[in-house]
């Protein structure tokens, strides 16, 4: 097949890009190096924002009866501070594994069009010259070019079209690392009641994420700062045992707690987009820039970011690449500069001691602070 677009990663941004190209006619492949459908390390919940542009996108149908709906936000912090926060009365996220997640939007991919190809591992842009600039033409994939008109790298935050070019980094801050598993027999939290709720409980210097699914596994996060030497990522799954065991409020629920499998790491988190980009090639999701994932709408900028990257594709292959990465950049500031200067506020709380002490005891007089705060990291206003 010859392609007008090249989408390398099928995750999120990559499916979502090549649904949009493709049901607007435009001819695509999308390629990845894993079969489908696969594991990721995830917080495994879509909050209530990015399920209401999923269904403005025609692209939430298979999704609206798996996993369980999440009301809101238990938050805990130091002190024993513990707040029940809902999310508005109507909305609610999911809680669904990356494997049925990317799947289904893969699936509706496939349907609007797109050829799929899994097992595809790219190994570099197909780049060439144009004066004293840089042009993709496609991608080296199997040892062979496969040229396309537009490339789309959308192949994750360590992306090697992006990094092969020069355009994203890790960034210098914050440099953090997750470690994740599942576990069996975790009770849920007696303060969230009888509703399936996310948790993030703060700590000095990091925070745990739990998330429970439909099939009685919970998912548990660490994100700590931390280094590629790191002694505790030599073990990650014990180091991640050590960190509830010594938690006041979770050691006792998570005390009977199988772990099921093996510990992920992922790290550092932070990817920051530099350069003015390349013709022949956009950028989508974690490879244009990949935040903490503390609030949990990492996969709210994969979806927007798929969308833009699709429609900046359409607009080449209508016009041509002028203008086009100032276009995108400026469309990307406009969708997500406000939610970015909140979630870096977060960060910094979190990496302050006494900022977490205030905010905890201020939260504890008024609760409405963590319940507005809750709704903005779930993208509430962007929720049918």
């Amino acid at each position: 097949m010859t392609a007008d677009v090249i989408v390398v990663g099928a995750g999120p941004a990559g499916a979502v890009a090549a649904t949009v190209l493709a049901r607007a006619g435009a001819r695509v492949r999308l390629l990845d190096r894993s079969a489908f459908p696969r594991e990721k390390l995830c917080g495994d919940t879509v909050n209530p924002g990015t399920f209401g542009l999923l269904r403005r996108l025609g692209l939430a149908g298979a999704l609206e009866t798996r996993g369980l709906p999440v009301r809101g936000m238990l938050v805990t912090g130091e002190g024993g501070v513990c707040i029940d926060a809902r999310y508005p009365v109507g909305l609610a996220g999911r809680a669904l594994t990356r494997s049925v997640l990317d799947w289904s939007l893969v699936e509706e991919a496939v349907r609007a069009g797109a050829s799929f190809e899994p097992g595809v591992i790219v190994q570099a842009p197909l780049a060439g010259a144009r004066g004293t600039a840089t042009v993709v033409g496609g991608v080296l994939a199997r040892s062979r070019p496969d040229g396309s008109a537009v490339t789309i790298a959308a192949d994750g935050s360590r992306s090697t079209l992006a990094a092969t070019l020069g355009l994203a980094r890790p960034a210098r801050r914050p440099r953090r690392w997750a470690v994740g598993a599942y576990f069996a027999d975790v009770p849920r939290a007696a303060e969230a009641g009888t509703e399936p709720v996310g948790e993030m409980h703060i700590r000095r210097g990091g925070y745990i994420g739990v998330a429970p699914l439909a099939d009685g596994r919970t998912n548990v996060c660490f994100v700590k700062p931390s280094g590629a030497g790191d002694p505790e990522l030599r073990d990650p799954l014990a180091a991640l045992r050590r960190v509830l065991a010594g938690d006041r409020l979770l050691r006792d629920r998570f005390a009977g707690a199988r772990p099921l499998g093996r510990a992920a790491v992922l790290g550092p988190l932070a990817v920051e987009e530099v350069g003015q980009g390349v013709d022949g090639l956009l950028v989508a999701g974690d490879a244009g820039g990949f935040i903490d994932p503390m609030t949990g709408d990492g996969l709210r900028f994969a979806v927007q970011s798929g969308v833009l990257a699709a429609d900046a594709a359409l607009g080449v292959l209508a016009h041509g690449w002028v203008g086009v990465h100032d276009g995108l950049r400026a469309a990307r500031r406009r969708e997500f500069q406000s939610k970015w200067r909140f979630n870096r506020m977060l960060r910094a709380l979190v990496a302050a001691p006494l900022a977490v002490r205030v905010s905890s005891a201020a939260a504890a007089l008024a609760p409405a602070i963590i319940g507005a705060i809750v709704a903005r990291a779930g993208d509430c206003d962007l929720a049918d």
